[in-house]
């Protein structure tokens, strides 16, 4: 079942990269971007969270944390954060489970690799209520951070 404007969030408890749970309820009282990204160390997932990375002012200054999601270990991911010094949060779904009940996970990727993110990005607001979502059918076209960014503005 897809993801629509107007729900409630599906609630996820992952870890992040400093082996902390984080929950959806980490963020209550604060709108969130939530980017789900195929595997740490990708050419485009690079670009996406660095083009984040970048501009985390912007997003901070809206009182929004942004969220990175992929399947990769939190360990890989904790590697992958240092090394492209990304300063907002990583969390490991290497058991599937927000993936799947964000409804943005491959049967097949890439050379037979089962159970990957699709690339996707989700605005929850401060409530718990999906404003944004999109689910990009190729994991090599990046989310619509304009649109992101216009939808975020028009929760202030």
């Amino acid at each position: 079942m897809s993801i629509t404007i107007g729900q409630s969030a599906p609630q996820f408890k992952l870890r992040d990269t400093e082996k902390n749970e984080v929950s959806l309820e980490t963020f209550q009282g604060k709108n969130l971007v939530i980017l789900f990204f195929p595997l740490a160390f990708t050419g485009v997932c690079i670009t996406e969270l660095c083009s984040i990375r970048d501009d985390i002012s912007n997003y901070q200054n809206i009182g929004t944390d942004v969220v990175g999601i992929s399947v990769d270990s939190l360990f890989s991911l904790g590697k992958f954060k240092a090394e492209q010094n990304l300063n907002f949060t990583l969390l490991s779904d290497f058991n599937k489970t927000a993936s799947a009940a964000y409804d943005c996970l491959y049967e097949t990727f890439y050379n037979d690799m089962n159970g990957v993110s699709k690339r996707a990005s989700f605005v929850v607001d401060k409530n718990g209520i999906i404003q944004y979502a999109e689910v990009l059918p190729s994991a090599g076209d990046l989310p619509n951070f304009d649109a992101i960014k216009a939808c975020l503005a028009s929760l202030q």
